[in-house]
């Protein structure tokens, strides 16, 4: 099996909600990453990129019509270049990764660009067609997050609980505490904040400009979902899962924009491109749980790569685990044997300070977990999230 490596890495900001990157159009949020690697990397022949796969979990609105394909027409990827674009929801921009590096791995290509967007500010609504001839009850969808169009015999099989209420199931079924929850989400909050002053995650970072009617473009260059707050304040916040549930916009990610990309190559081609390998891509594994508690995923996903690569927890220098929610995030941390504050864990925050922009965020772990290798004396790190309707997908990382 060949090599794998990633030779460089770079992202857009998260955007809140409705903020800074909300009138960037899907595939133009896209392109901007694919042209900084090609701007950073001018002795690469892109003609000879074999394929690019960007993950998105909607596609319902300008992501759809592949938007791995318009975004690389978009940054100025030659159309001899083909395109795919990968949905395995939450999982999708890590999946995208997995897929070029497995393609390497076998030999069938040497060049790849993976990686992922979502601009969930952009989300349009749908609307199902009648089902029966002239019949006016038709259904609308926000397509922004969660279940629509909702299989009857899927429903009864597993349920269908929105993604707040498998957070919640969690809490309940594995004893996670609020208290704990809201001390998880403050420490997030605290590293990502002391990332951002001290420019950890400005090395992850291509600035976007943002068009202005009328005056001068906006510049983008920082995280923009990150709401430091004390535990006081996060545990005074209200449940979202009623008076007895322990969920909060508080313990929660938030629903973001934002986009990543990043060069994979082989030996072969890293010697022929003068490229400067940084990290190898050891590996990949997904996994399967129950629908219900969807977010335990990370935990037979991570045990089944790891007991393929021959390693355990103890090799991982770095461990990035996907916050979707504090609770989600605790229940696997715990069955995986780990402390709740193992400073291994999202050295730089995670989705809960920054955000989680569905088919961005895998590439976004990856990307962070790519520089702080570099950046530090540590040698292997663990990337892994759960992914909704019961999946959980996992990657390790080596220093080269």
């Amino acid at each position: 099996m060949n090599e794998v490596y990633i030779c460089d890495a770079i992202r857009t900001p998260v955007g809140r909600y409705a903020g800074t990157l909300s009138s960037v159009r899907t595939d133009d949020l896209a392109a901007i990453p694919l042209k900084a690697l090609m701007d950073r990397n001018l002795e690469m022949d892109w003609n000879a990129v074999d394929d690019i796969y960007m993950g998105c979990a909607n596609q319902a609105g300008e992501d759809n019509r592949n938007v791995a394909r318009m975004s690389s027409l978009l940054s100025g990827f030659s159309e001899t270049v083909p395109a795919s674009t990968v949905n395995r929801l939450c999982g999708s921009g890590m999946d995208a990764i997995g897929i070029a590096a497995r393609a390497i791995k076998a030999g069938e290509a040497d060049i790849m660009i993976a990686g992922g967007v979502e601009s969930m500010s952009r989300a349009p609504f749908v609307m199902g067609k009648s089902e029966t001839a002239f019949s006016r009850n038709v259904k609308i969808y926000d397509t922004s997050i969660g279940w629509r169009f909702v299989n009857k015999k899927l429903d009864k099989m597993y349920g269908t609980e929105g993604m707040i209420q498998t957070a919640q199931n969690i809490a309940t079924d594995f004893n996670i505490s609020r208290e704990d929850q809201d001390l998880f989400a403050q420490r997030s909050q605290e590293k990502a904040h002391k990332a951002q002053q001290d420019g950890s995650l400005a090395r992850e970072i291509v600035s976007v400009m943002v068009p202005q009617r009328k005056k001068d473009p906006i510049k983008v260059s920082l995280d923009e979902h990150l709401r430091l707050s004390s535990y006081e304040k996060l545990s005074s916040l209200k449940s979202i899962t009623g008076e007895n549930g322990s969920i909060t916009a508080g313990n929660a990610s938030g629903v973001n924009d934002g986009a990543a990309a990043l060069l994979i190559a082989s030996a072969e081609a890293v010697k022929k491109y003068n490229l400067k390998p940084k990290v190898k891509i050891l590996g990949m594994a997904t996994a399967g749980v129950l629908p219900r508690i969807m977010g335990m995923g990370p935990v037979p996903a991570t045990q089944k790569l790891l007991k393929r690569l021959g390693l355990s927890l103890d090799d991982m220098d770095i461990i990035e685990l996907n916050e979707a929610f504090s609770a989600q995030s605790l229940g696997c941390i715990r069955e995986l044997g780990l402390k709740d504050d193992d400073i291994r864990i999202n050295p730089l925050g995670g989705a809960i300070a920054l955000g989680h922009p569905l088919g961005m965020s895998g590439a976004r772990i990856v990307t962070s977990a790519y520089y702080q290798l570099q950046n530090s004396n540590a040698e292997k790190a663990l990337c892994t999230m759960c992914i909704g309707v019961g999946q959980g997908i996992a990657m390790v990382l080596e220093k080269v």
